[in-house]
């Protein structure tokens, strides 16, 4: 049984929405198009996701989701690691997520625990940051290319 993971259509935001609903995660502010989102399907069954949302030079990771039946397997990491990759090429400095549940689960990809002040104007301006999550929810940086002073 091979996972295949592909960049999301805009037809299957219905699907998404529903892995998004039963994993607790936020729906309400999801782009119409899925742009730089990925699907992991298991024989054509979505089983996965995870987006990147782009703001200049930072992108907001998000709605990394996984079935219960398909957790522990890689599929969230493989997805992860394909967006972070794919944040690199495109010459992003910075990604961002913000988590109430996961903070232990993303240390291991290199994000770190940051001050909400600390955010750029661009990811505080989001929904999410702005409002659909908790003030006491934990925001998270990874670096990605390297800066010269």
């Amino acid at each position: 049984m091979r996972i295949q993971i592909d960049n999301a259509r805009p037809e299957e935001k219905e699907l998404v929405v529903s892995l998004l609903k039963e994993a607790d995660l936020l729906t309400e502010d999801l782009p119409d198009g899925l742009r730089n989102f990925l699907l992991a399907k298991q024989d054509g069954v979505l089983v996965g996701v995870a987006g990147l949302e782009l703001f200049g030079s930072v992108g907001l990771l998000r709605s990394v989701a996984v079935y219960p039946t398909h957790q522990g397997k890689g599929i969230a990491g493989q997805m992860v690691e394909q967006l972070l990759a794919g944040a690199d090429e495109r010459g992003l400095r910075e990604v961002y997520l913000i988590t109430t549940t996961a903070d232990r689960y993303f240390d291991r990809y290199g994000f770190a625990a940051v001050n909400r002040e600390q955010v750029p104007e661009a990811i505080q301006q989001t929904r999410q940051f702005s409002g659909l999550c908790p003030s006491s929810a934990v925001v998270m940086k990874r670096n990605l290319t390297q800066q010269t002073a």
